[in-house]
């Protein structure tokens, strides 16, 4: 059976420019290993916090939330209610429990977002500031992109990582 390619791989992605390329690999690459790894994953373990680290609950929230915050910082916007509030969950179950379909469906919805904003990206954008957070720290719309997509790699590594480790322990 021949391996599988990785999403980079595969060739360019279409209507995405040159430069935001390694962007979009990343990203899709991220959704294709989450959705396998997150496939029967038991909810019971969705909190479970080993050795004090993050659960994978959190990473499958804060994956969601950066993408979509970092991506509002990119196109020039401040953060909405919304996003503050979602960002207050983060590590936290919702009143009614959720499932871990939910929380991967939501990182796949972001990500479909995240896409379409990098379809719409103009190449000559790509070196304005841009101010983070409150404190307007200083960035440009690169910096934020690429800043998304090794934030995103960084936290699947750890996700799968806590996964396995908390598989191994109820094992």
């Amino acid at each position: 059976m021949a391996q599988k390619l990785e999403v980079w791989q595969r060739g360019p992605l279409p209507n995405i420019i040159p430069m935001l390329q390694p962007v979009a690999h990343a990203l899709l690459q991220a959704r294709e290993e989450i959705n396998e790894y997150m496939d029967s994953y038991p909810v019971q373990l969705l909190w479970v916090r080993p050795a004090g680290m993050a659960s994978v609950g959190f990473h499958l929230q804060h994956l969601t939330g950066v993408l979509d915050r970092v991506f509002t910082y990119a196109i020039g916007k401040p953060l909405s209610n919304f996003q503050f509030e979602q960002l207050a969950e983060e590590g936290s179950d919702s009143i009614n429990g959720y499932q871990v379909i939910d929380l991967v469906e939501r990182f796949n919805r972001q990500v479909d977002t995240a896409m379409g904003q990098l379809m719409t990206i103009d190449g000559d954008t790509l070196t304005q500031y841009r101010g983070v957070g409150r404190a307007g720290l200083p960035s440009t719309v690169i910096g934020l992109l690429v800043h998304a997509a090794e934030h995103t790699m960084r936290h699947v590594g750890q996700l799968m990582v806590t996964a396995a480790v908390i598989k191994g322990l109820k094992n």
